[in-house]
């Protein structure tokens, strides 16, 4: 593949004081988005429909006021991640930017080369090996001013990466999660390691201004609520809204259009 790959003639400042920063680093796309506030989101690559959700939500919102969202291009959270801040979001490759890994995320990282910004430490010609996913997730970490993990495991890579940003002073945030789910990030509250997204506009809000919705029933369907939950709440004005187009019952599941 035939790409615009350009050498940094200067680290980024945000990676210049990480440990081991790298001695090169390669990129395509609009570096302008390095001037933003940065926030990283990582997580699985087999997230639940909750964190899909969730992760979706605080990519688009934080987007919204102007946030940019590094990941690490990657299946599941990664790329829904970028997708949902799109254009204002980063990749940073365990590969050479001449590849498209891993394949199915091809047209997102295409999408991200023309419109937004993909960083990489390795020469052209250079495929993932298991020990650049640990390099790359410096990176992401190191760019961002906290990070978000909203799934992890246990055994998760994605707990490298809050390793990481324990060492470089950042904060580090969860998703809330039911008992017996996405045991790595209630491993971090209970450590006090890492502080819960309760509220998503009050989490956003210390990165700007926002505009929360005014009416009761969007403000309430933007949490995705179970379609029994809303129903007990609102009764029939909920299918009136439905109706109205101003909201989406999908799965069982209330969504704001």
């Amino acid at each position: 593949m035939k790409q615009n790959i350009r050498i940094f003639n200067k680290i980024p400042k945000q990676l210049q004081d990480i440990n081991k920063p790298p001695k090169e680093l390669y990129y395509v796309g609009n570096t302008s988005l390095l001037d933003k506030t940065i926030v990283s989101i990582v997580g699985t690559r087999r997230p639940s429909n909750y964190t899909k959700i969730y992760t979706a939500k605080l990519a688009k919102e934080l987007s919204k006021v102007g946030v940019c969202i590094v990941s690490g291009g990657a299946m599941g959270v990664d790329a829904i991640a970028h997708q949902n801040a799109f254009p204002n979001t980063i990749a940073v490759l365990a590969n050479s930017l001449d590849y498209f890994y891993p394949a199915i995320n091809e047209k997102l990282l295409s999408k991200i080369y023309k419109n937004s910004l993909a960083i990489s430490e390795y020469e052209k010609e250079f495929r993932a090996r298991p020990y650049t996913f640990v390099h790359r997730n410096r990176l992401v970490v190191g760019l961002g001013k906290c990070l978000i993990v909203t799934e992890a495991d246990e055994n998760s890579g994605s707990l490298r990466s809050v390793e990481f940003a324990l060492e470089q002073g950042k904060k580090v945030y969860v998703l809330p999660h039911r008992l017996d789910e996405s045991k790595g990030t209630q491993e971090l509250i209970k450590n006090g390691l890492a502080e819960p997204i309760y509220d998503i506009y009050t989490f956003i809000s210390q990165f700007g201004n926002i505009i929360e919705p005014k009416d009761e029933v969007i403000k309430y369907c933007s949490n995705t609520p179970s379609l029994d939950d809303a129903l007990k709440k609102f009764g029939n004005k909920l299918y009136e809204y439905e109706l109205e187009g101003k909201i989406i019952i999908k799965n069982l599941k209330v969504f704001v259009a």
